[in-house]
């Protein structure tokens, strides 16, 4: 008895491949699937970029020129992807910085992603030192203006009171707020106690924001000042 095949080769009895069936692809080696399941469509590059965007506070061209180039090429995309989770896309070219806004509407409910992550008082205080040093600096032409601890400590510690603990205690809550700048990209510590102020300074204290802080800061200062007077 003749030995059965089941080579394709031979199925219809003349040697030609007429299988109807396409034979599985292990996950391995088909490149359009990065995980069991997956059902994306984005190219591995683009996703990161879409993850960067959304995991950051924000992407900047001079840190991360590959990723920003990707983005600006994509923009489109991603902006869809977004969209899709009611965030906004913000791409600042001027500033070189890309960045996510949570969309809100009072026409329509909208499932709020983005927690907001206010910035307690010493922080305010140091991001209204930071942005106004970095104001001055840019209008004097300086590209990237760079501050140091003592600089800011000094400057913030004149608004704290007694109230806000002692020195110690209000230096190392100053020091914890350059800590979450940094983290946050605000501020670039370059080396110890010496920080260089990102734009993103701008973005997240506005001029018309700064105005009004130091509007509040000078009525404070004034009350302080005639508090004093009075009570001699």
């Amino acid at each position: 008895m003749p030995e059965t095949t089941t080579d394709p080769t031979f199925a219809d009895g003349h040697g030609a491949a007429e299988d109807p069936f396409i034979a599985p692809v292990a996950m391995e080696d088909d490149p359009d699937e990065l995980f069991p399941g997956d059902r994306g469509t984005l190219d591995p590059e683009v996703r990161r970029v879409l993850v960067h965007v959304l995991q950051r506070r924000f992407l900047s061209a001079d840190g991360n020129r590959a990723e920003w180039r990707l983005l600006l090429e994509h923009q489109q995309i991603i902006e869809s992807r977004m969209h899709d989770l009611y965030l906004r896309l913000v791409v600042d070219q001027g500033r070189g910085l890309a960045y996510k806004q949570q969309v809100r509407s009072d026409e329509f409910e909208v499932p709020i992603l983005l927690k907001d992550s206010p910035y307690n008082r010493t922080e305010t205080l140091v991001l209204v030192h930071l942005r106004t040093v970095f104001q001055r600096e840019s209008a004097a032409g300086e590209s990237a203006p760079r501050i140091d601890v003592e600089d800011v400590e000094q400057t913030v510690l004149s608004y704290l009171t007694d109230a806000d603990g002692s020195t110690a205690r209000q230096q190392k809550a100053i020091r914890a707020a350059l800590d979450r700048l940094d983290r946050e990209g605000v501020i670039d510590e370059e080396s110890s106690g010496r920080y260089r102020i990102s734009s993103l300074v701008e973005v997240v204290l506005s001029a018309e924001k700064l105005a009004e802080l130091r509007a509040w800061l000078r009525h404070r200062t004034d009350t302080a000042d005639a508090e004093k007077e009075a009570g001699r």
